[in-house]
């Protein structure tokens, strides 16, 4: 069971701000393509306040949403309920919260607490993560992914949409009816593999996804997850890619930086994989490094391949490229 079959769809909408829809991209450079541009807060935020400067700056630079992610830092739905009377116009979701470590019950309780602090604003991404998170962080068995995560959503979708679960499981038991008055929480699934996305086009309202490509969004990506919430009776559902920028005259020097940490999100076998798809070696060439006019033509790559939402990351050698590019940022979401 997911959101859709409970009557639930997703209110979000494109803001209207100054009489006229805003889309996010610049008219100039991308004609009127209805896509959505947020803003990564990334996983080093370790403090509230960083949190909250990060995320005004992110609205009033214009972005239309602000994702949060899930490692060691500050819990991303305690900082975005704590931060949100702070970003009052903007969606504020999670980008993703790991299914392993949380029960669903759990989860859904603290998302929909969150929600009645966004005042109908959240968004929940989740993921299944990946084997070495969860054998080697949380100690929890990784057999059956897919059948899980299936069960997880089963869970999960109803307590999100304010209705009771009663489920029994191979992997997930839940049985509840959360008392928390708030509007539904529309869920987005992090996926990858085949499955997966029909997985998430099926049961949520989207994916969220990392490491992959215009060409693997347009080819496989897209075609599955518009297929699967087809055949679900579902609306479209969101693509939200995660695009990591840099604006610099040295780009060579750029993506170097970047090597290290790359390194380690391509040797995720499910990262790998749609490297390999993309038909790339190495993974720090998915980073739109170079003028703010070459970003702009590999963003409108991502447009043409059929994303809804453009997730963007700052990814940056040091302190004033880091300026620079969110500078060149904030000019390019104007309307």
């Amino acid at each position: 069971m997911g959101l859709g079959d409970l009557g639930y769809r997703p209110a979000w909408s494109p803001q209207v701000r100054g009489g006229h829809v805003r889309y996010g991209l610049a008219m100039t450079s991308l004609p009127d393509r209805g896509v959505r541009i947020g803003f990564a807060g990334g996983t080093q935020l370790s403090t509230i306040d960083a949190v909250r400067a990060d995320a005004i700056w992110a609205g009033e630079a214009g972005f239309d949403s602000y994702w949060l992610s899930y490692l060691v830092g500050v819990d991303p739905l305690v900082a975005l309920a704590v931060i949100a009377n702070d970003v009052p116009d903007i969606e504020l979701g999670t980008s993703v919260v790991p299914t392993v470590g949380r029960h669903p019950i759990a989860l859904a309780q603290l998302a929909r607490t969150t929600q009645q602090a966004c005042d109908g604003r959240f968004t929940l991404g989740i993921g299944p993560s990946h084997q070495i998170v969860a054998e080697a962080m949380y100690g929890e068995p990784w057999a059956r992914p897919l059948q899980r995560t299936s069960e997880y959503l089963d869970a999960l979708a109803p307590l999100c949409a304010g209705q009771p679960c009663a489920l029994d499981g191979e992997q997930i038991t839940a049985h509840t009816t959360l008392d928390v008055p708030a509007q539904p929480v529309p869920l987005i699934l992090a996926a990858l593999g085949p499955r997966m996305l029909a997985l998430a086009g099926r049961m949520t309202d989207g994916t969220h996804v990392g490491q992959t490509g215009p060409k693997t969004i347009a080819s496989h990506t897209g075609p599955i997850l518009r297929a699967a919430a087809a055949e679900a009776g579902r609306p479209d559902p969101r693509i939200i890619a995660l695009v990591n920028v840099c604006v610099t005259d040295d780009p060579i020097s750029a993506r170097a930086a970047a090597a290290p940490g790359a390194a380690n999100y391509a040797a995720l076998p499910s990262y790998r994989a749609m490297l390999d798809r993309e038909g790339i070696d190495d993974p720090t060439d998915l980073i739109l490094a170079g003028s703010i006019d070459e970003i702009s033509e590999g963003l409108a790559a991502y447009v043409d391949a059929g994303v809804t939402d453009l997730r963007l990351g700052v990814l940056a050698p040091d302190a004033a490229h880091a300026a620079t590019t969110r500078d060149a940022l904030a000019e390019l979401v104007q309307p």
